[in-house]
C-alpha cells in the first residue's frame, strides 16, 4: 500500500486542488510528511505553525476570545486554525492540528493525547477530536497521520 501522503499527492494533482496546513501541536509533521514527495509543490501551497496562542491570535485570525473561552486545544480553535489557513494561504483546503501531546500539559478535562483536527474546504469547516495514548513523538506522528487519512477521506467525497 502507498504511503498516505504519495495517495493525497495523486488525489490533489488529479482533481486540480491545493492543500495548506496549520500547524501546532505536530510542529510541522504535517507539512514535513507532504513535502517528502517530490513534485508536492503542484498541490502543496506552504504552512504556518502557530505553536502560540500569539501566533495563532496574530497570524492565523483565530480569535481571541474563543481561546480565552474554549482554550487553544479545542474544537472550536482548530475550526478556525483551518479556516484562517485557507485564507491566508489561499488553498483550496486547510488542514489543522491543536493538542497536548506530553507528557505534560493536561489539565481539567483534557488529557495527554487530546488533539482536535480541523478542515475547511469550499464546503465548510469541520472538527474531529481524537485521542491518542503514547509518547510525545508517537502522538504527533499519530494526529499527523490521523489529519492526513482525514485530507484522503475528503478528497475521495470530492
Amino acid at each position: 500500500m502507498a504511503a498516505i501522503e504519495i495517495e493525497i499527492g495523486e488525489l490533489l494533482r488529479n482533481k486540480g486542488i491545493t492543500l495548506g496546513a496549520v500547524e501546532s501541536a505536530t510542529g510541522g509533521l504535517i507539512s514535513h510528511l507532504i513535502t517528502n514527495i517530490p513534485g508536492s509543490s503542484d498541490y502543496f501551497k506552504g504552512s504556518v505553525i502557530s505553536y502560540a496562542n500569539e501566533a495563532k491570535i496574530n497570524v492565523i485570525g483565530v480569535n481571541a476570545a474563543t481561546l480565552k473561552e474554549h482554550g487553544a486545544v479545542s474544537s472550536q480553535v482548530a475550526e478556525q486554525m483551518a479556516a484562517g489557513g485557507r485564507k491566508l494561504l489561499n488553498v483550496d483546503i486547510c488542514v489543522a492540528d491543536t493538542g497536548i501531546a506530553g507528557p505534560g500539559g493536561a489539565m481539567p478535562g483534557k488529557e495527554v493525547g487530546l488533539f482536535y483536527l480541523g478542515l475547511a474546504t469550499k464546503q465548510g469547516v469541520y472538527s474531529r477530536k481524537h485521542e491518542f495514548h503514547s509518547s510525545r513523538e508517537k502522538n504527533k506522528h499519530d494526529a499527523a497521520i490521523t489529519a492526513l487519512d482525514w485530507v484522503k477521506e475528503y478528497l475521495l467525497t470530492v
